[in-house]
């Protein structure tokens, strides 16, 4: 009978260094995943190599000047690893560099110029005598590790491959392959919080907060943060559709055609938040928190989003756009134009600060298994080329690239909330109930 005590053994490990790189926005329990990988591997006889903040310093490397330990990159070992798994932050950093910016086709992987800094990236990691590779990022940085992976299967036989694995993050919680991602449930804890507290605010002043949520393609953290703390509305870029949506044909700034675009139609979204708070006066509440998720800065008219900067991803900067101002306005305006009365509403932006929280339990839990997960896709399975995920009660899984990036355009797929799911109707069910 095998010792139910005992670390499982793992019988040859070829692997004699690994690199872990963390890229995209911060997330709590971030550290529980390097630090649980970083132990599984060392502990299991393989040096751990931590990236410093994501590939910077590797898409610039062109071979001159070596990497330097400290500056680009640092030895976890057991020693930095004490207690770290439950604190705060990143120890390796982050950024947003991206080496698979300009790749959007598979064709494109033959071509040089368009490969150079995944060359370069590849070049960095060699250069550091690494035997595999891990990312953990959010579904851009999955689309430059499975960018990284295809770019390496072009290489010549004779050219070592670095097997690469995914562990997926983000606050927002919209990611194929995974029911929960880490950090969600303390970034929903600690927004919910501050929405609890911003409450007891509105109602010792008759006011109202409209409190724009992280959350760019999907409204989970936005949903999650308003049924937590109990606020009295959620919307999101799931509820633009119906009466709520609305189209406009712009001309592209890059190809100069004329194109169709969905908008959010913002008089009937602020009309469905003015019955609200007429509903909750008529109970003698005369204040509350409306949740929206910033997301909805991606279906403003055209005129709105002019001019934005947008990242490595091609996102736009929505933090330059400041959404809850400009719907507070809105909302302020429509307000007084259906009971002929006044109502302060302040807008603020929630989320930067959640991103570094104190990690719950939960989410150590998951980022530890993840990390965990890491070594055993790559020391126990042999795998390449897959994402860590886990089901039912931490039950490891490894996903595929291909089952969750477009093998066509090598995009992935984001997870939004389904308006008939029994977790949307959720938020509905708690909400003050309108004519």
């Amino acid at each position: 009978m095998s010792d139910p005590l005992a670390r499982p053994k793992t019988s040859d490990n070829p692997i004699q260094r690994v690199a872990i790189l963390f890229s995209g926005g911060p997330a709590p329990a971030a550290n529980s995943v390097i630090g649980a990988a970083a132990i599984a591997f060392t502990r299991g006889g393989t040096e751990v190599i931590g990236i410093k903040h994501g590939y910077s310093s590797l898409q610039e490397y062109d071979g001159s000047t070596p990497l330097e330990e400290g500056k680009d990159y640092v030895i976890l070992g057991e020693d930095c690893l004490e207690r770290a798994r439950t604190t705060p932050g990143i120890i390796i950093g982050t950024a947003r560099a991206n080496p698979g910016k300009v790749i959007s086709d598979p064709e494109h992987l033959n071509d040089p110029e368009r490969t150079a800094p995944m060359k370069r990236t590849y070049d960095a990691l060699r250069s550091l005598d690494v035997d595999a590779f891990i990312s953990i990022g959010g579904d851009d940085t999955l689309k430059t590790a499975n960018k990284f992976k295809l770019f390496q299967d072009t290489l010549g036989d004779d050219a070592k491959k670095l097997p690469v694995v995914h562990l997926p993050k983000t606050i927002d919680n919209d990611y194929m392959g995974i029911d929960f991602t880490f950090g969600f449930f303390s970034a929903v804890d600690f927004l919910a919080t501050e929405i609890r507290n911003l409450m007891f605010d509105a109602a010792a002043g008759r006011a109202y907060f409209l409190c724009e949520a992280m959350g760019r393609s999907a409204g989970w953290l936005a949903y999650g943060a308003a049924i937590s703390g109990e606020a009295c509305l959620a919307i999101s870029v799931e509820d633009v559709k119906g009466d709520y949506a609305a189209e406009e044909t712009i001309t592209n700034p890059v190809t100069g055609e004329e194109e169709t675009r969905k908008i959010m139609n913002m008089d009937k979204l602020m009309d469905r938040a003015v019955r609200t708070m007429i509903k909750r006066e008529e109970l003698g509440k005369e204040f509350g928190v409306i949740v929206v998720a910033e997301g909805l800065a991606e279906y403003l008219p055209y005129s709105y989003l002019e001019g934005i900067p947008r990242d490595d991803h091609g996102h736009i900067a929505i933090s330059q756009i400041n959404l809850c101002q400009l719907l507070t306005k809105r909302l302020s305006a429509a307000y007084e134009a259906a009971t002929g009365k006044t109502r302060k509403i302040n807008g603020l932006q929630l989320g930067y600060e959640s991103r570094c929280t104190q990690p719950t339990a939960f989410d150590v839990m998951l980022g530890s298994q993840l990390g965990v997960g890491a070594f055993r896709a790559l020391v126990e399975e042999g795998l390449n080329g897959v994402m860590v995920s886990v089901k039912n009660q931490f039950d490891l899984r490894y996903v595929p690239f291909e089952e969750l990036v477009d093998p066509e355009n090598l995009v992935t797929v984001v997870r939004y909330i389904k308006t008939d799911s029994d977790f949307h109707q959720l938020a509905r069910y708690l909400e003050q109930e309108i004519d």
